[in-house]
């Protein structure tokens, strides 16, 4: 399992929390799903990830790669320990949250 930062883990937070208001479980589900794969991409990937979301160049960060799991950008960081750093729906407005 990779750590996450707290930006991440309260960005996780808030979309579990948005899906349970409105009572879409099974996209909890496929929310969790899509952590599960952006984990395992980011725990085989040698070549490492995206520099920035493909619709969001302007996101690039040092250090930082993207991977899309499902219908979610999640952004993660090697140094100085393997963590995910951020975490959006693909349509969110990303530029405006980071």
């Amino acid at each position: 399992m990779i750590g996450y930062t707290r930006r991440a883990l309260r960005q996780v937070e808030q979309l579990i929390q948005h899906y349970a208001e409105r009572e879409r479980y099974e996209a909890i589900h496929a929310f969790r799903a899509a952590l599960d794969e952006a984990e395992r991409k980011i725990s085989s990937s040698s070549a490492g990830g995206l520099p920035a979301p493909r619709p969001y160049p302007q996101l690039a960060r040092s250090g930082w790669a993207w991977v899309k799991a499902g219908r979610y950008w999640i952004a993660y960081r090697q140094r100085p320990r393997l963590l995910i750093a951020a975490v959006f729906f693909e349509t969110a407005n990303i530029p405006t949250r980071l």
